[in-house]
Parts: structure tokens; sequence; C-alpha cells
């Protein structure tokens, strides 16, 4: 696949994280292979996720194709951007062609990144996982390595106001690769599910103490922080949706 964009816009980023004097821990990127299809699948707690989610295959020397909604593609300035990048599509309401493009590009020997999330979450807690990762990963027969990312939540969030001051940590995990087969989705869904919560646990307390004090709005209600609880979260989620529908009809009517 011909990359024109993406290499000038990794050495861009880079040169925009030291401008922002950004730390970074990157821990077990030996675990995403240098060669042959892979699916990388990601926590998602930021808008800027997919700006730094890449670092995970840098050492490997590998470009992340990233799956992102529609609605990214049909901005004016993201959009060619995104298709410059060969990143994919996703249309929620007709999701064949997302997972045929995925397809092809993993038995072309892609890295293709993913959110089993779908959505940002508010409470910086794993949601429930859609089992399409794992049955993208099956169909094409690759690893599925699994990903978590931490401190890029501070930047740029829901509910948030951006704050791209100076010295933030951005934390990156990468775990042992799982193999799905697709006998059982549900089952194999489950299992990333506990594993990358695992390892979200881990990357929150290897944390720096200094930029996570008790009571910090970007950590896990349980873990000391005031995010909201995933019950909270959740009825937040539907609050937004039905907001989104409601301007939807307004603006059809």
């Amino acid at each position: 696949m011909r990359d024109l964009t993406y290499p000038p816009i990794i050495v861009a980023a880079k040169a925009g994280f030291r401008l922002l004097g950004q730390r970074f821990q990157l821990t077990g990127t030996k675990h995403v292979p240098e060669s042959g299809g892979v699916l990388l699948a990601y926590n998602h707690i930021s808008y800027v996720d997919f700006v730094y989610g890449g670092l995970a295959a840098n050492p490997s020397g590998r470009l992340v194709r990233f799956m992102a909604k529609r609605e990214i593609f049909d901005h004016p300035l993201a959009g060619p951007l995104m298709r410059s990048l060969h990143h994919i599509e996703v249309d929620r309401a007709s999701g064949e062609q997302s997972l045929a493009t995925a397809l092809h590009h993993l038995e072309s020997g892609e890295a293709v990144g993913i959110f089993p999330e779908a959505t940002i979450s508010r409470s910086m807690e794993l949601k429930d996982f859609k089992t399409g990762t794992v049955r993208i990963a099956a169909a094409a027969g690759v690893p599925l390595v699994p990903v978590i990312m931490w401190g890029t939540q501070r930047m740029m969030t829901k509910d948030h106001d951006r704050d791209f001051s100076r010295g933030k940590t951005i934390s990156i995990t990468v775990g042992e690769p799982l193999h799905p087969t697709g006998d059982n989705a549900v089952a194999e869904t489950a299992e990333l599910h506990a594993r990358m919560s695992q390892m979200l646990d881990e990357t929150i307390a290897a944390y720096p103490a200094e930029e996570q004090p008790p009571g910090s709005w970007w950590v896990p209600a349980r873990l000391g922080g005031t995010a909201p609880t995933p019950a909270e979260a959740a009825a937040l989620d539907m609050a937004e949706k039905r907001a989104r529908a409601q301007r939807r009809a307004a603006k059809r009517s």
C-alpha cells in the first residue's frame, strides 16, 4: 500500500509531542509483529487516541490503519486526510463494507486498529466490547494484540475542556497477542475484555503519581478518581444519544 501522507504525518506528530514536552511510557511493543496482518484492539478514552495509538506499532515499523466512524470521513478536512492514510470508514448502519475492507487490509498483511468499545468511555473504565473485534481477527486468521492507552484523556475527551499544556505523560501498554478462532465469539470477547481490564489497572498503577493525585477527574471512581462510575457514564451516554436523535429529527422537520 502506497503511503505518501502517513510518514510525514508521523514526523510532524512527533515534533508536536516534543513541543508539548510529552513523556512516553511504552511497554510491550515487542508484541506487535514486524510483518503480516495484525489487529490491534485499543481502549478508547480520548478524541486523540487515533493520533497516539499508532505509537504502539511504531517500534515494529508498522503503520496502523484505524477503523473510524463515517462522520470523521464526512468532514471536509479530516475526511481526505483519513483516506490518504488508508484508514477504514465504518458505517454503523451498514457494516458489511467496513468488515470487507478491514479483512482485505489484514489479509494483505496490514496492521489494523480497532476500538472494541466503539465510543469514548466517560468512566475511563472499559465499556462493553462488541464481538466484531474477535470475529474480524478470526476471519482473517491474524493475531489480536490488546493495547491500553492512558493520559490521552487529559488532553481532549468528553465533558471536559481541551488541555494541551506541556509536560504530560502518555502511557501505552501492549499485551501478548490472542488468537481467536471465532468458535465462541462471546467467550473470546470476554477473554479480551478481561485481559485489557488487567492491563488498564497495571497501566494506571504505573502512571507517575505526581501527575495523578487523588480525586483526579481522569481516574476511575473505584481507584480514587472522580470520573463517573460506569453506571453514571452509561446514563450520560444515553442522554447524549437522545439529544443527538432529537437534533436529527429537528433537522429533518
